[in-house]
């Protein structure tokens, strides 16, 4: 990956709807020419997709926390990873080193979905306890700019 690809990744990543032909203009070079480009960084697969930023807030999910949780003895993280993904709240999730066994990061309406959500987590005995913490404001926010 060299300084061009480097910008176009830029461009993309600013607004992934820029045609070849705009973000061609800010690089000098030709709309097929970025197309090439684009095409090899997604076959390499330094560009895994193009998505939609959303307003959660807007979409009714104005909460966001980060739940920690701990599994009962002998749970697999392929149970977990299934049962996460059952939940459309749950946007990420990463097993972690620590005294959890993993985070989600949720979206939620409020505080009482939240709980909603946690005791939907624990209802099957593989998620036994939880700790959250609820997202007061973003400080930092690079590569997705997620609302």
């Amino acid at each position: 990956m060299d300084a061009v690809d480097r910008q176009i990744v830029a461009l993309l990543v600013e607004d992934a709807r820029r045609s070849y032909g705009e973000i061609g203009r800010q690089v000098a070079l030709s709309a097929p020419a970025v197309k090439r480009r684009v095409d090899r960084l997604r076959a390499s697969g330094a560009i895994e997709g193009f998505t939609a930023i959303l307003d959660h807030a807007a979409l009714g999910a104005g909460t966001e926390a980060l739940v920690e949780l701990f599994f009962a003895p002998g749970t697999l993280l392929d149970e977990v990873t299934e049962r996460l993904k059952l939940h459309p709240e749950v946007v990420e999730a990463w097993s972690v080193t620590g005294d959890a066994d993993a985070i989600a990061r949720v979206r939620v309406t409020d505080a009482r979905d939240l709980e909603r959500l946690i005791m939907a987590l624990q209802r099957d005995g593989s998620v036994v306890r939880t700790r959250s913490q609820i997202v007061l404001s973003r400080l930092v926010v690079r590569g997705q700019a997620e609302r």
